[in-house]
């Protein structure tokens, strides 16, 4: 694996997995604990990644590494600056109530473009994963995590592609669990439970089948 590709392949770890120590990456890429640490160092260098220290019951704290705000651009954006404009220009000139009409048109869309590829007749993990297809090729980088009990999953996504229009308007958040509820079916559960404009690292839904 070539140094340009090694270190992209970092950075989508960390962006996945969160913190993560040298050791684990190097095991991820399959290269030595040195190999690594002159990728993660490198880095740290251009400001893609820093480390802080944790505590740990035994020993040293370990050094775990993590995305910096910097690193954002190496990710999809969806043009956030083209999208954060337009958004302000139809408030001015349409209002709110544009606003929405504008998001409600918009989520009758995907609902439509979802419905094509996920069979309401499927079982939920199926479901699940044909969502986790289309919002992967949207830029969301998710992922369908099993629970403790049946028929209950984390559904997450690790990158929100359209984060800076999301912060100008919360309807588009609102809008994506009405679109989670209506192509997942109404015998099911969706609950956010982590939300990237909220600071966390990941958007996450609790789904569940209602029983």
């Amino acid at each position: 694996m070539s140094k340009e590709k090694s270190r992209k392949r970092i950075l989508t770890l960390l962006k996945e997995n969160g913190p993560m120590e040298a050791v684990a990456l190097a095991t991820e890429l399959e290269i030595t604990d040195m190999a690594v640490r002159q990728h993660l160092y490198a880095l740290e260098e251009i400001g893609d990644i820093c480390f802080g220290l944790e505590a740990r019951p035994k020993g040293r704290p370990a050094k775990l590494w993590r995305l910096t705000e910097q690193a954002n651009s190496h990710f999809p954006n969806a043009h956030a600056e083209f999208s954060t404009e337009l958004i302000t220009s139809i408030k001015q000139v349409f209002g709110d109530e544009g606003m929405e009409k504008l998001l409600d048109a918009r989520l009758e869309k995907q609902i439509h473009e979802y419905s094509c590829e996920i069979s309401s007749s499927s079982p939920l993990k199926e479901k699940l994963k044909s969502l986790s297809k289309i919002r992967t090729r949207e830029g969301y980088m998710s992922d369908v995590i099993p629970g403790d009990e049946a028929n209950a999953y984390l559904f997450v996504e690790n990158n929100c592609p359209v984060c800076d229009a999301a912060k100008e308007c919360t309807g588009i958040c609102a809008r994506e669990l009405d679109l989670f509820n209506e192509v997942l079916g109404e015998d099911v559960e969706v609950e956010r439970s982590e939300h990237i404009i909220e600071g966390a690292r990941r958007c996450a839904y609790q789904i569940s089948q209602k029983r």
